[in-house]
């Protein structure tokens, strides 16, 4: 059993390598740091998945190329029977993303819009970690068509969906999350991001209908890596069938010298919340705070992976040493530790029937891999300045929303305001002089939260939400995202 409230976060207080994104609260530090990787244990033919797409196929002489490095590529897709787990009564397709030169394997389960799948958009939602699993976490945990609430197993539907007016792909990336595999790593958002790239690319040929609709490319967490770089990697490609309209970030971590620096004032009062840490605690913070912030602008002028890597040591061994002393969850400050609501998603995605349903190929489902969150971390990943790829999206007219539950301390809303209040460039000045402007659900008597926007930027502060927005404030979620891929806050 794992308690949502702290089960898909950022990090969780693990100081020896890492702190792990989305970890379970009640998951031993022993299994995040050093987890066996999961292992296939039926590599399904070819033959017997309903639609495989070659990438090298993609390409025949005299035809439209699609760009990128493809041919080593191939996407298995098999329709899954709603009726067979209950989940939704929706078209879904699951299956995966192989590179077999390099024996990576992800996977992936889509599911069409409950409203008008014709003309709805689709969304890719990934989560954290890095190594936590979008299919528990995302789709079961906090936004997908079903939760699995009961010791039961039994799904239960969810009325705030996103699928209630968009397709929704859930990613388990990079490989060794969730029902991915590899028996080598992917330990560089980088990296990531071309796989992801190709999962879209394929799986939009093998569906051309989804590939007419809009795009939107969202997460949470680690995510805030994740989302820029993949987004990045897409619009490189001018010859793309991924018709990408924007990126959603919620409570991300981006620009970690500028977030880094409001953890003390997010447990120490200053964000709405009472303190959480004492007197003593909060000038312990303070007083770490100089070298941190050196080791991380070290990081940022040298991009070197041992660098950077020691940054993420000391900063997190040091910051999050001293708020664990307050026996609070990380992902909400409202709580203590072990505090929230079971799920059982974990449980339900090991029953062999499903394994079988969907298609995949491990002996067993984990949440979360801390051997890919320590790779990430020993690679130098977590404190690169991902902030910087935002200017770049802008300019191509990309919209980019930036939102953060308010209860959160672990990718606070502090730290998320400060970096998009600091991100050089051309509308930096219009951003910070605009009115903030309250968010309230049609026939609501409250509002939700704030929002401020110009040029295709915005950001958003979630009221009564920790890290997991769509868990915690549903409707509130569920509300700004329909808005959201709407266009209602785009500049046209």
């Amino acid at each position: 059993m794992r308690f949502p409230s702290s089960a898909f976060g950022l990090l969780a207080t693990i100081y020896t390598t890492a702190l792990a994104i989305d970890a379970p609260d009640d998951l031993p530090a022993t299994a995040l740091t050093a987890g066996p990787m999961p292992k296939a244990i039926l590599r399904k033919p070819d033959q017997e998945w309903e639609h495989v797409v070659k990438g090298a196929d993609l390409s025949p002489p005299g035809r439209r190329r699609l760009a990128g490095d493809l041919a080593k590529y191939v996407l298995r897709a098999q329709k899954t029977d709603p009726a067979q787990l209950g989940v939704d009564t929706v078209k879904q397709y699951s299956g995966y993303l192989d590179d077999n030169d390099e024996d990576k394997h992800l996977f992936y389960w889509f599911f069409e819009s409950r409203n008008d799948p014709v003309n709805d958009p689709v969304v890719l939602w990934l989560n954290g970690g890095p190594g936590c699993s979008s299919i528990s976490n995302g789709l079961f945990d906090e936004l997908g068509p079903a939760k699995i609430p009961n010791p039961d197993l039994k799904p239960v539907r969810n009325p705030n969906s996103w699928n209630n007016n968009a397709s929704v792909i859930f990613l388990d990336q990079p490989v060794n999350t969730g029902y991915s595999y590899s028996s080598k790593a992917v330990s560089t958002t980088a990296a990531a991001a071309k796989d992801v790239y190709a999962l879209l690319t394929l799986f939009f040929h093998q569906f051309p209908q989804y590939s007419k609709q809009d795009f939107h490319i969202s997460g949470e967490s680690y995510a805030g890596h994740y989302i820029p770089i993949i987004a990045q990697e897409i619009m490189a490609h001018k010859d793309r069938n991924i018709n990408i309209k924007s990126a959603l970030i919620g409570n991300g971590i981006t620009d970690p010298l500028t977030q880094y620096r409001f953890y003390r004032p997010m447990a120490c009062g200053e964000g709405g919340y009472p303190a959480v840490l004492s007197e003593s605690d909060c000038r312990e913070m303070d007083n770490l705070l100089p070298r941190c912030e050196s080791s991380i602008q070290s990081c940022y002028d040298t991009d070197q992976a041992k660098t950077c890597a020691d940054a993420t040591n000391y900063c997190n061994d040091g910051i999050f040493g001293v708020f664990d002393r307050s026996n609070r969850n990380v992902y909400d400050l409202r709580k203590k530790n072990g505090e929230g609501a079971p799920s059982y998603s974990d449980q339900f995605l090991n029953q062999p029937n499903v394994r079988e349903a969907v298609g995949a190929e491990v002996d067993r489902f984990d949440s979360c891999n801390g051997t890919v969150n320590g790779d990430f971390v020993t690679a130098g990943d977590w404190m690169k300045p991902i902030h910087r790829s935002i200017p770049g999206l802008l300019a191509q007219k990309l919209p980019v929303l930036i939102y953060a539950g308010d209860a959160d301390f672990i990718c606070n809303w502090l730290g998320n305001r400060a970096w998009t209040r600091a991100l050089e460039w051309p509308g930096r000045g219009a951003f910070n002089n605009a009115t903030d402007k309250p968010l309230r659900r049609p026939g609501a008597d409250a509002d939700y939260g704030k929002f401020r926007t110009a040029s295709n930027f915005t950001f958003m502060q979630i009221f009564g939400a920790g890290h997991m927005v769509p868990a915690d404030q549903p409707e509130a979620a569920l509300d700004f995202m329909n808005r959201w891929i709407r266009g209602e806050w785009f500049s046209r």
